[in-house]
């Protein structure tokens, strides 16, 4: 497969602050890949070097087969970029700015049918997105900004799109619509590196994944590939059920019965082991859930009692405290 984005051995210092350390990025061609850390972890500061807003301290950054410091023109000709905190011109309607971007780009030239293709690409994106192009900027909110650069990056084709936080702001609705129109714009041949962590979000689009940790990528890959890293939990009705056998199986983990359903934590990648020890015994009610990624999100920022995922479960009240803390409120890296 073709290398779309590449970083090697990438460092971005600001002073003593090592915003990047060694980060190595690899994006494939017409793949959705995403890109997982917490604020604070370089995510941002990524993109700005691939886009040639801030130039590396060392190392490389390839973008398209370009330099993104010394080609950055060219660059952006090629590609969209989304920023999880958009600000408009207060003077602007929302249809003039997307319109003033896309030009930028030169995303409407190319002759009258291009521009005929963009109106209606961009009037469909208008009504997909519940948009009311005829506002001035300083009259919309933070969702309807963020639709702004969303319709802008999509009406036009880009080979490559780079998106930052891009549904910050959107409710539930726009978010199904954001999801809808990226498959759409892969379909067409794009590439899309998404950075976020709304890890729900990268689960349901994404190819391949890597998660960054204090400016380098700690680990990456397929979410299958990723998955056998931790385990899945099984449950079911406990009435009439010996569990000796189960028990006795390497692949399972923390057995208990509580509440009338026996629960444990199966290796991920031995579960064919486990299941015809459970038809065996005819259990009902049979429920497995794959680790989320936020299961393999945790196993890199969380603290001890997190990073060995299956080897306890956490009380709701416990894991909705520690996620709280460790995912924090929206901001910039």
């Amino acid at each position: 497969m073709e290398t779309i984005i590449q970083t090697v051995d990438l460092h971005k210092h600001f002073g003593r602050v090592r915003a990047l350390d060694g980060l190595n990025l690899e994006v494939q061609r017409g793949e959705i890949h995403g890109f997982l850390g917490p604020n604070g972890a370089g995510k941002s500061t990524t993109l700005r070097i691939l886009l040639g807003l801030a130039k590396a301290t060392s190392g490389t950054a390839s973008v398209l087969g370009l330099d993104p410091w010394t080609q950055s023109v060219e660059l952006h000709r090629r590609l969209a970029y989304v920023p999880g905190d958009v600000r408009l011109w207060p003077n602007l309607s929302g249809g003039e700015t997307i319109d003033l971007l896309s030009r930028l780009r030169g995303g409407t030239s190319g002759g009258a049918s291009r521009g005929t293709a963009y109106r209606q690409r961009k009037a469909d994106l208008c009504e997909a997105f519940d948009f009311d192009p005829g506002k001035k900027g300083r009259a919309y909110s933070k969702g309807n900004r963020q639709k702004v650069a969303l319709i802008a990056a999509l009406a036009t084709d880009a080979e490559l799109y780079l998106l930052d936080e891009p549904t910050s702001g959107l409710d539930p609705l726009m978010e199904a619509v954001f999801r809808r129109e990226v498959l759409a714009a892969v379909e067409r041949g794009a590439t899309v590196l998404l950075s976020s962590h709304i890890l729900s979000e990268v689960e349901v689009l994404c190819h391949r994944v890597s998660i960054i940790r204090a400016g380098r990528v700690v680990d990456g890959g397929t979410l299958d590939s990723l998955r056998h890293l931790t385990r899945s939990d099984v449950s079911f009705a406990a009435d009439g059920v010996n569990t000796r056998t189960l028990v006795e199986l390497g692949a399972v983990h923390d057995l208990t019965a509580d509440g009338g359903r026996v629960r444990f934590g199966a290796d991920s990648d031995r579960i064919a082991e486990v299941l015809p020890a459970l038809g065996a015994l005819g259990v009902k009610g049979l429920t497995i859930t794959p680790p989320s990624l936020e299961e393999l999100f945790l196993r890199h920022y969380g603290d001890t009692s997190v990073q060995v995922i299956g080897a306890g479960r956490e009380n709701g009240h416990t894991r909705h405290a520690r996620r709280r803390h460790l995912l924090g409120a929206r901001g910039r890296d």
